[in-house]
């Protein structure tokens, strides 16, 4: 292959990476999440803005948890100031709570809805408002042909979209760049001090476009993400049994 050709394919690489959301280094677009084991996961290492993010959640307290980890995520992304819109048929947040993630609810609006279909229209519309960091919505049922407008949406505004699907009937493929589980993990208290321990989940990134999946066990402590180490399962073998006589 001539080196022109190379550069051609090269740069067309890089375009399409930079619409499914993913940025090149040294772009000033990027934003630090302060996820590096898994954002290593993704092409050039960034975390991807811009695009759609699915979250699937199977019960209550995991619904509770994706809630968790993506205000943490947002605590990051709002950094530079800006709106995030949450829209829902059921809320299943608590708005005080991102305080504790180092987010203010009054940076949130917050809008409910009687149908699922009303939520995707609401979504789509705010995808294309570039005045907003992130859109988040709570829904179970989402066709690909109607994830497909809001990835278009979301190429065009530079806007993030989180998209909780909790217990779909059928769990389809759509145009999403991640795909995510996030389950709560034990706390762990501090020596000494009453009350709960810092939050903590499984995060597993069940598929990443053009990226590599993985599972990370996560706490939220002062301001940051960190990486909780493997655990090692060490089995003892019962002793041998002596025969009588």
């Amino acid at each position: 292959m001539t080196s022109g050709k190379a550069d051609i394919i090269a740069a067309l690489q890089k375009e399409i990476l930079s619409l499914q959301g993913y940025k090149a280094e040294g772009d000033t677009a990027v934003v630090n999440v302060g996820l590096e084991p898994i954002t290593r996961s993704f092409p050039n290492a960034i975390f991807p803005t811009g695009t759609i993010h699915e979250l699937l959640t199977e019960a209550p307290e995991h619904t509770a948890a994706s809630g968790g980890f993506m205000a943490a995520l947002l605590s990051s992304l709002m950094q530079q100031g800006g709106v995030c819109l949450w829209t829902s048929t059921s809320r299943r947040f608590f708005p005080p709570a991102l305080k504790a993630f180092g987010v203010e609810p009054d940076r949130f609006i917050f809008i409910d809805l009687h149908r699922e279909r009303d939520v995707l229209w609401t979504i789509e519309e705010c995808l294309k408002c570039r005045g907003l960091v992130a859109v988040i919505a709570d829904l179970a049922e989402i066709s690909f042909t109607q994830s497909r407008r809001l990835q278009l949406a979301a190429e065009q505004s530079n806007v993030t979209a989180f998209i909780l699907r909790t217990n779909p009937r059928k769990l389809n493929q759509i145009a999403s760049t991640a795909q995510w589980r996030i389950k709560p993990l034990p706390s762990q208290l501090e020596e000494g001090l009453p009350g709960v321990g810092f939050p903590r989940w499984k995060v597993e990134l069940l598929k990443v476009r053009n990226g590599q999946p993985g599972k990370w066990e996560l706490e939220w402590s002062f301001d940051q993400f960190k990486v909780l180490p493997e655990h090692v399962d060490t089995v003892t073998s019962d002793p041998p049994k002596r025969k009588a006589g």
